[in-house]
Protein backbone atom coordinates (compact mmCIF):
# COMPACT_ATOMS: atom_id res chain seq x y z
CA UNK A 1 0.00 0.00 0.00
CA UNK A 2 1.06 3.76 -0.98
CA UNK A 3 0.36 6.53 1.50
CA UNK A 4 -0.64 10.44 1.03
CA UNK A 5 0.71 12.29 4.06
CA UNK A 6 -1.80 15.38 3.23
CA UNK A 7 -0.25 17.62 5.85
CA UNK A 8 3.61 17.67 7.38
CA UNK A 9 5.89 20.41 8.53
CA UNK A 10 9.45 18.58 7.84
CA UNK A 11 10.99 22.16 8.66
CA UNK A 12 10.62 21.75 12.25
CA UNK A 13 13.16 21.76 14.21
CA UNK A 14 12.63 18.36 15.28
CA UNK A 15 13.82 16.89 12.30
CA UNK A 16 17.66 18.87 13.13
CA UNK A 17 18.21 16.96 16.28
CA UNK A 18 21.45 15.20 17.06
CA UNK A 19 22.26 15.51 13.85
CA UNK A 20 20.16 14.21 11.57
CA UNK A 21 19.25 15.14 8.17
CA UNK A 22 15.47 15.69 7.29
CA UNK A 23 16.25 15.04 3.89
CA UNK A 24 17.67 11.43 4.05
CA UNK A 25 14.73 10.80 5.97
CA UNK A 26 12.47 11.92 3.61
CA UNK A 27 13.99 10.48 0.86
CA UNK A 28 13.97 7.14 3.13
CA UNK A 29 10.34 7.70 3.67
CA UNK A 30 9.44 7.74 -0.26
CA UNK A 31 11.86 4.70 -1.25
CA UNK A 32 9.38 2.74 1.16
CA UNK A 33 5.33 3.42 0.99
CA UNK A 34 4.68 7.17 0.88
CA UNK A 35 3.20 7.85 -2.35
CA UNK A 36 3.63 11.80 -1.66
CA UNK A 37 3.52 14.71 1.09
CA UNK A 38 2.61 18.10 1.81
CA UNK A 39 5.00 20.24 3.37
CA UNK A 40 2.45 22.94 5.25
CA UNK A 41 3.90 26.15 5.99
CA UNK A 42 2.83 28.32 9.01
CA UNK A 43 4.34 31.93 8.05
CA UNK A 44 6.20 33.70 5.67
CA UNK A 45 9.46 32.32 6.88
CA UNK A 46 8.41 28.25 7.29
CA UNK A 47 6.85 28.64 4.03
CA UNK A 48 9.76 29.54 2.42
CA UNK A 49 11.93 26.68 4.38
CA UNK A 50 8.77 24.18 3.53
CA UNK A 51 9.44 25.44 -0.63
CA UNK A 52 12.95 24.50 -0.05
CA UNK A 53 12.76 20.99 0.72
CA UNK A 54 9.98 20.43 -1.45
CA UNK A 55 11.88 21.47 -4.19
CA UNK A 56 14.67 18.86 -3.63
CA UNK A 57 12.27 15.95 -3.23
CA UNK A 58 9.80 14.64 -6.04
CA UNK A 59 6.34 13.70 -4.35
CA UNK A 60 6.32 16.06 -1.74
CA UNK A 61 4.72 19.53 -2.45
CA UNK A 62 4.24 22.34 -0.35
CA UNK A 63 1.68 24.93 0.95
CA UNK A 64 2.08 28.53 2.12
CA UNK A 65 0.09 30.51 4.66
CA UNK A 66 -0.03 32.26 8.36
CA UNK A 67 -0.70 29.90 11.02
CA UNK A 68 -2.95 31.53 13.82
CA UNK A 69 -0.47 31.32 16.20
CA UNK A 70 2.33 32.84 14.30
CA UNK A 71 -0.14 35.79 13.43
CA UNK A 72 -0.08 36.33 17.00
CA UNK A 73 3.73 37.14 16.49
CA UNK A 74 4.08 39.11 13.41
CA UNK A 75 5.48 42.43 13.71
CA UNK A 76 5.12 43.40 10.07
CA UNK A 77 1.50 44.80 9.38
CA UNK A 78 -0.99 42.56 8.10
CA UNK A 79 -1.08 43.74 4.06
CA UNK A 80 2.87 43.47 4.21
CA UNK A 81 3.00 39.50 5.09
CA UNK A 82 -0.31 38.69 2.64
CA UNK A 83 1.57 40.23 0.06
CA UNK A 84 4.95 38.21 1.06
CA UNK A 85 2.48 34.68 0.97
CA UNK A 86 0.86 36.37 -2.32
CA UNK A 87 4.68 36.24 -3.61
CA UNK A 88 4.93 32.52 -3.14
CA UNK A 89 1.82 31.99 -6.09
CA UNK A 90 3.05 34.31 -8.37
CA UNK A 91 6.71 32.72 -7.97
CA UNK A 92 8.19 32.35 -11.83
CA UNK A 93 10.80 30.11 -10.65
CA UNK A 94 11.01 26.90 -8.62
CA UNK A 95 7.75 25.54 -7.26
CA UNK A 96 4.37 27.30 -6.56
CA UNK A 97 2.38 26.08 -3.61
CA UNK A 98 -0.70 23.56 -4.05
CA UNK A 99 -2.48 25.19 -1.65
CA UNK A 100 -3.22 28.29 1.01
CA UNK A 101 -2.46 27.12 4.47
CA UNK A 102 -1.84 26.84 7.48
CA UNK A 103 -4.60 29.55 8.11
CA UNK A 104 -7.43 28.96 10.68
CA UNK A 105 -8.12 30.16 14.27
CA UNK A 106 -6.57 28.92 17.62
CA UNK A 107 -8.54 29.25 20.64
CA UNK A 108 -6.94 27.16 23.02
CA UNK A 109 -4.76 29.54 24.66
CA UNK A 110 -6.64 32.24 27.06
CA UNK A 111 -4.28 35.26 25.65
CA UNK A 112 -5.22 34.25 22.31
CA UNK A 113 -5.60 37.79 20.22
CA UNK A 114 -8.91 36.55 18.95
CA UNK A 115 -9.69 39.68 16.47
CA UNK A 116 -6.41 39.62 14.96
CA UNK A 117 -6.43 36.26 14.08
CA UNK A 118 -9.89 36.36 12.56
CA UNK A 119 -8.34 40.09 10.48
CA UNK A 120 -5.07 37.49 9.10
CA UNK A 121 -8.19 34.53 8.57
CA UNK A 122 -10.65 36.77 6.53
CA UNK A 123 -7.94 38.26 5.08
CA UNK A 124 -6.08 35.06 3.61
CA UNK A 125 -9.39 33.54 2.11
CA UNK A 126 -10.02 36.60 0.23
CA UNK A 127 -6.91 35.72 -1.33
CA UNK A 128 -7.55 32.08 -1.71
CA UNK A 129 -10.66 33.57 -3.73
CA UNK A 130 -8.26 36.20 -5.81
CA UNK A 131 -5.89 32.95 -6.60
CA UNK A 132 -8.69 30.18 -7.02
CA UNK A 133 -6.75 27.65 -4.78
CA UNK A 134 -7.59 25.52 -1.98
CA UNK A 135 -6.77 26.29 1.89
CA UNK A 136 -5.76 24.10 4.84
CA UNK A 137 -7.95 24.83 7.61
CA UNK A 138 -6.60 24.92 11.17
CA UNK A 139 -9.43 25.11 13.74
CA UNK A 140 -8.23 24.32 17.25
CA UNK A 141 -11.65 25.32 20.14
CA UNK A 142 -12.77 27.57 17.24
CA UNK A 143 -15.47 25.77 15.80
CA UNK A 144 -17.96 28.49 15.51
CA UNK A 145 -15.86 31.16 14.45
CA UNK A 146 -14.15 29.19 11.90
CA UNK A 147 -17.70 27.81 10.61
CA UNK A 148 -18.81 31.88 10.11
CA UNK A 149 -15.74 32.59 8.26
CA UNK A 150 -16.00 29.84 5.99
CA UNK A 151 -19.69 30.77 5.22
CA UNK A 152 -18.16 34.69 4.92
CA UNK A 153 -15.93 33.21 1.67
CA UNK A 154 -18.45 30.57 0.18
CA UNK A 155 -16.38 30.26 -3.15
CA UNK A 156 -12.92 28.94 -0.98
CA UNK A 157 -12.59 25.53 -0.55
CA UNK A 158 -9.93 23.01 0.59
CA UNK A 159 -9.69 20.70 3.56
CA UNK A 160 -10.35 21.00 7.21
CA UNK A 161 -6.83 19.33 8.82
CA UNK A 162 -6.53 16.81 11.95
CA UNK A 163 -10.06 16.92 12.09
CA UNK A 164 -11.24 17.41 15.82
CA UNK A 165 -15.31 18.35 15.35
CA UNK A 166 -18.37 16.37 15.48
CA UNK A 167 -19.50 13.71 13.12
CA UNK A 168 -22.35 16.30 12.15
CA UNK A 169 -19.96 19.23 11.28
CA UNK A 170 -17.85 16.72 9.46
CA UNK A 171 -21.12 15.77 7.35
CA UNK A 172 -21.79 19.54 6.69
CA UNK A 173 -18.51 20.29 5.67
CA UNK A 174 -18.57 17.60 3.50
CA UNK A 175 -22.10 18.72 1.90
CA UNK A 176 -20.45 21.63 1.12
CA UNK A 177 -17.36 20.21 -0.84
CA UNK A 178 -15.17 19.99 1.81
CA UNK A 179 -12.65 17.30 2.20
CA UNK A 180 -11.96 16.04 5.86
CA UNK A 181 -8.18 14.88 7.12
CA UNK A 182 -7.43 13.00 10.29
CA UNK A 183 -4.54 12.35 11.91
CA UNK A 184 -2.81 10.22 14.65
CA UNK A 185 -5.81 11.37 17.05
CA UNK A 186 -8.15 8.87 15.07
CA UNK A 187 -6.05 6.04 16.92
CA UNK A 188 -6.29 7.81 20.19
CA UNK A 189 -7.96 5.51 22.89
CA UNK A 190 -10.19 8.87 24.18
CA UNK A 191 -11.18 10.38 20.67
CA UNK A 192 -14.26 8.90 20.57
CA UNK A 193 -15.95 11.87 18.67
CA UNK A 194 -13.14 12.07 16.03
CA UNK A 195 -13.89 8.08 15.31
CA UNK A 196 -17.44 9.08 15.19
CA UNK A 197 -16.94 11.58 12.53
CA UNK A 198 -14.47 9.43 10.35
CA UNK A 199 -16.91 6.87 10.09
CA UNK A 200 -18.99 8.90 8.07
CA UNK A 201 -17.07 11.41 6.09
CA UNK A 202 -17.83 10.80 2.60
CA UNK A 203 -15.62 8.34 0.22
CA UNK A 204 -14.76 11.28 -1.54
CA UNK A 205 -13.62 13.41 1.08
CA UNK A 206 -11.67 11.66 3.14
CA UNK A 207 -7.86 12.63 4.26
CA UNK A 208 -4.88 11.26 6.09
CA UNK A 209 -2.39 13.05 7.28
CA UNK A 210 0.56 13.00 10.12
CA UNK A 211 1.09 16.67 11.00
CA UNK A 212 4.62 15.77 11.46
CA UNK A 213 6.23 15.90 13.92
CA UNK A 214 2.86 16.38 15.83
CA UNK A 215 0.34 13.94 16.95
CA UNK A 216 2.01 10.86 16.53
CA UNK A 217 -0.60 7.75 16.45
CA UNK A 218 -1.01 4.84 19.15
CA UNK A 219 1.02 2.63 20.26
CA UNK A 220 3.62 5.49 19.27
CA UNK A 221 1.80 8.50 20.99
CA UNK A 222 4.56 10.71 22.08
CA UNK A 223 7.16 9.85 20.41
CA UNK A 224 8.33 12.25 17.47
CA UNK A 225 5.97 11.47 14.10
CA UNK A 226 6.80 11.13 10.51
CA UNK A 227 5.02 10.27 7.52
CA UNK A 228 6.04 6.18 8.44
CA UNK A 229 3.44 6.02 10.89
CA UNK A 230 0.57 6.69 8.58
CA UNK A 231 0.61 3.03 8.31
CA UNK A 232 -1.03 3.38 11.76
CA UNK A 233 -4.02 5.90 11.40
CA UNK A 234 -4.73 4.48 8.27
CA UNK A 235 -5.50 1.22 10.03
CA UNK A 236 -7.47 3.42 12.81
CA UNK A 237 -9.54 5.29 9.92
CA UNK A 238 -10.78 2.17 8.27
CA UNK A 239 -11.51 0.27 11.61
CA UNK A 240 -13.74 3.43 12.34
CA UNK A 241 -15.17 2.62 9.17
CA UNK A 242 -15.31 -0.69 8.88
CA UNK A 243 -13.70 -1.42 5.46
CA UNK A 244 -9.82 -2.70 5.10
CA UNK A 245 -7.28 -0.71 5.35
CA UNK A 246 -6.39 -1.39 1.38
CA UNK A 247 -9.38 0.57 0.60
CA UNK A 248 -8.72 3.76 2.93
CA UNK A 249 -5.36 4.04 1.78
CA UNK A 250 -6.38 4.11 -1.59
CA UNK A 251 -9.20 6.55 -1.03
CA UNK A 252 -7.07 9.20 0.59
CA UNK A 253 -4.37 8.92 -1.83
CA UNK A 254 -6.61 9.41 -4.84
CA UNK A 255 -8.34 12.19 -3.03
CA UNK A 256 -5.29 13.85 -2.23
CA UNK A 257 -4.34 13.94 -5.97
CA UNK A 258 -7.85 15.43 -6.76
CA UNK A 259 -8.05 18.24 -3.77
CA UNK A 260 -4.16 19.17 -4.83
CA UNK A 261 -4.38 19.08 -8.82
CA UNK A 262 -1.83 16.44 -8.35
CA UNK A 263 -0.92 13.67 -11.48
Amino acid sequence: MKYFDSHAHYWDDAFKQNGESADQLIDALFSRDVAGIINVGTSPKTSLLAREQAEKHPGMEYAAGIHPTDAQGLSIPLDDAIEEIRAFFRATDGKRPVALGEIGLDYHYDDTDRKKQIRYFDEQLSLAEELNVPVIIHDRDAHADVFDALLRHPRVGGVMHSFSGSAEMALEYARRGWYISFSGTVSFKNARKVTEAAAVVPDDKLLIETDAPYLTPHPYRGQRNDSGFLVYTNEALAAARGVSPETTARLTLENAKRLFGLK
